[in-house]
């Protein structure tokens, strides 16, 4: 009934009441009805039921007629053995999965039976494949394939042979349909309708992305590199310090089962839009949250506290199966990550899609928030650091991802490697996430491009500038040091196990005409540098290298160097701090302050003691020293300043393997570790894995008292041939990454 309204206005009694408001506190429930035909498809473990009959119109009164001059489907039999044709052609045997999976732009294969002989002049059928929710034709999330040259769609289609009731039909997926699981499904034509198959989880389609078709975005025309950053399932990430690089062994299992599909419901936990996931700059740039917790109840939790109560630590890990299969499983983020874990999970993820990809570790790594391109450390008027108003940090070692492919958003050129980077710093565009950011781009100094090229910039480029504060609060620039910052870019040599040296790919050598070139076009996007003149100094101060075993006593050596023809005194700090990797301070456990006198033309060395007392109670997880000493020369005033990362030698865990090394025969894996501290280690976890050889198994002991040893022993079955290796890794509160490993090869 229409309400109606009095002279004052005011509704009748007869009106429709007004709806009552909501509950306090209660959102009301939304949708995209009225705006929408149909709910957006951004799932892909969305299923679809296609009828097994679609009626061309409607039912006489006598109903249909029996249809048994039409083809009838008896069989689909999609060829997925791990030794078939498919899934070799496609690089895809190694996928333990119970699908086949393909690579787009390449034609695979399945047998069809029908109840009789296929003929193609009075037979009609067409193959179909589905993706997500609602599937449309217009937005390639329907497909039809048919078997015809005079009909083709996107995915073209042929018959390959015909046996008797059997007809194999091949089937090139799009170079650039979107990757992901599909439906399919085959359909008989009738002049009443279409008769199809059921929907069977059996027939399941996995599309990859497929570097080795030169028509895809990811293509990449090099072997070696090819079957390093898809192929291969172990690497090595790199850390320590510059001038003493460490190396831990990381399984990335891209293979394992289960893995490919945590990777698909990580996309469809971004309820990234099905349409976009045939790019990958938008699936690794949307990955790169997602591979993070902050925003969006991501993959990894990042913890740099030290403690780990409520998870694993960032050092216990030995691969990235046993996180996304948690994930997977339980719908919530895992505990805990840093910058390595990030970037090791975020490279599985990558290639098990079919996008090349690589850990790079860039040395002395500048988090710059602001944009101006320096790291400040402040000091006093007497040359000492001030530790409370320095607040920059400068990260021992930061690892993140390059993966590679075409950019036809930017200019030619600057495709190829693309920086991306998981472990969460800034935010970039709303959400904490970082790349693709062009290689080529950021050694050419093209940071406008997209996306965060200036961030990676910073992290490679910045100055590390020394500032004197004066009692009335004002900086006066005192030292500028433009080398320090992204001393060294490491990543793992193709098809070996030595180190590649990759710095010559963001940046020029230092000093030379072409990084000034570079410097002054970054600057013209309002990235700004300390510019200041200062005059060059005549004493040089340098500190020895250094290494040193957890536990030790050792000496820190200073060498003064006088470049004048005057005598010099230098009134100097020296200061011993635990550090985290990512530069902070935990505690200072040294501080002296000698004064050293220089000869003309001369040089002086001062040593410092280090007692093991000092440092061993306030070590955290990664058990690095950073010393850093400045001073004031007395007589020009000048101030010199250096610093190094002392990276205290762990001991190391012993992998042993013994059996026929043969693929289906039992072998022995054993762990043996000796604690070599006088303290006890309590709450100790040992964890071990292997590719193709034994998923992730883990054990833990209450206490090993100093000086004694411990042995476990596990057995395992070889998957598959070839040269693969068993990782180990150790780890309690008092003592974190301990870890070893062992390369085996294991005959057919």
């Amino acid at each position: 009934m229409r309400a109606q309204s009095d002279s004052s206005g005011a509704a009748s009694a007869d009106a429709v009441p007004a709806p009552a408001p909501a509950p306090a506190g209660v959102r009301p429930k939304v949708s995209g009805r009225g705006r929408t035909a149909a709910p957006a498809a951004n799932s892909n473990s969305d299923e679809w039921d296609i009828p097994e009959f679609e009626l061309f119109g409607a039912v006489g009164p006598r109903g249909l007629p029996p249809l048994t001059e039409f083809l009838d489907i008896w069989d689909v039999d999609m060829m997925k053995k791990r030794d078939g044709t498919n899934k070799i052609l496609h690089h895809t045997a190694l996928y333990h999965s119970d699908n086949l999976i393909v690579r787009r732009g390449q034609e695979f294969q399945f047998n069809i039976t029908f109840d009789r002989p296929y003929n193609p002049t009075k037979d009609k059928f067409a193959v179909e494949l589905v993706i997500g929710a609602n599937p449309q034709y217009s937005k390639n999330t329907y497909v039809p394939v048919f078997p015809t040259e005079d009909r083709q769609s996107s995915w073209p289609g042929r018959v390959v042979r015909t046996s008797d009731n059997v007809l194999t039909m091949g089937v090139t997926p799009a170079a650039n349909c979107i990757v992901g699981k599909y439906q399919i499904y085959v359909a008989v034509g009738t002049p009443y309708g279409i008769r199809r198959t059921k929907r069977d989880k059996s027939r399941y389609v996995y599309v990859l992305f497929n570097p080795w078709e030169a028509a895809d975005a990811v293509f990449l025309n090099d072997e070696v590199e090819r079957e390093e950053c898809v192929m291969a399932e172990t690497g090595i990430i790199y850390h320590g310090s510059y001038d003493d690089v460490a190396e831990r062994h990381w399984n990335y299992g891209q293979f394992n089962y289960g893995v490919l599909d945590a990777c698909l419901y990580i996309m469809d936990r971004s309820e990234m839009p099905i349409i976009n996931r045939g790019d990958p700059i938008k699936v690794a740039r949307k990955a790169s949250a997602m591979l993070d917790s902050r925003d969006d109840n991501g993959v990894l939790v990042g913890n740099w506290s030290g403690d780990y109560t409520y998870g694993v630590a960032p050092t216990a890990w030995t691969g990235s199966t046993e996180i996304l299969l948690t994930y997977a499983s339980s719908k919530t983020p895992v505990c805990y990550a840093q910058c390595w874990v990030y970037a090791a999970v975020f490279n599985t993820f990558l290639r098990c899609l079919g996008i090349p990809s690589r850990v790079v570790t860039n040395y002395y790594s500048a988090h710059d928030n602001d944009g101006n391109l320096k790291s400040d450390i402040i000091l006093d008027e007497n040359g000492r650091i001030d530790r409370k108003r320095t607040r920059d940090s400068i990260w021992n070692y930061h690892c993140w991802n390059e993966c590679f492919m075409s950019r036809p958003d930017l200019q030619p050129g600057f495709g190829g490697w693309q920086v991306v980077d998981a472990t969460p710093q800034e935010n970039s565009d709303g959400l904490y996430r970082c790349g693709p950011a062009s290689v080529h781009a950021i050694k050419h100094g093209e940071i406008c491009f997209p996306f965060d090229a200036a961030f990676v910039f910073a992290e490679v480029n910045s100055d590390m500038v020394f500032y004197s504060r004066r009692k009335d609060g004002s900086m006066e620039p005192v030292k500028v040091n433009r080398t320090h910052i992204g001393r060294m870019v490491l990543t793992k040599d193709p098809g070996g196990l030595s180190r590649r040296d990759i710095t010559d790919q963001y940046k020029f050598p230092e000093g030379s005409a072409e990084e000034r070139t570079v410097l002054e076009k970054a600057e013209t996007y309002n990235c700004k540098r300390e510019k200041s003149d200062l005059p060059p100094g005549d004493v040089d101060l340098v500190l020895s290298d250094t290494v040193v075993s957890l536990g030790d006593d050792f000496e820190l050596n200073l060498k003064f160097v006088n470049r004048s023809s005057s005598r010099r005194t230098v009134e100097a700090y020296v200061s011993g701090s635990v550090i985290y990797y990512t530069g902070l301070v935990s505690s200072e456990f040294l501080f002296t302050t000698p004064s050293v006198k220089i000869g003309p033309d001369g040089s002086a060395k001062e040593s410092v003691t280090v007692d093991s007392k000092q440092y061993m109670k306030l070590l955290v997880e990664q058990s690095n020293l950073h010393f850093i000493v400045t001073g004031k020369v007395t007589e020009t005033g000048q101030i010199v300043s250096a610093m190094k990362v002392v990276r205290l030698r762990k001991p190391k865990l012993t992998v042993k393997v013994t059996g026929p090394g043969k693929v289906s025969e039992e072998m022995m894996a054993t762990v043996e570790f000796t604690n070599p501290l006088t303290i006890s280690l309590e709450d100790v976890s040992i964890r071990m894995e292997g590719a193709g050889l034994m998923l992730p198994k883990s054990k833990f002991y209450r206490l090993i008292t100093g000086g004694s040893s411990l042995t476990w022993s596990e057995f395992f079955t070889p998957q598959r041939a070839g040269t693969s290796g068993l990782i180990a890794t150790l780890d309690c509160p008092a003592l974190r990454q301990v870890h070893g490993e062992v390369t085996l090869t294991i005959r057919a």
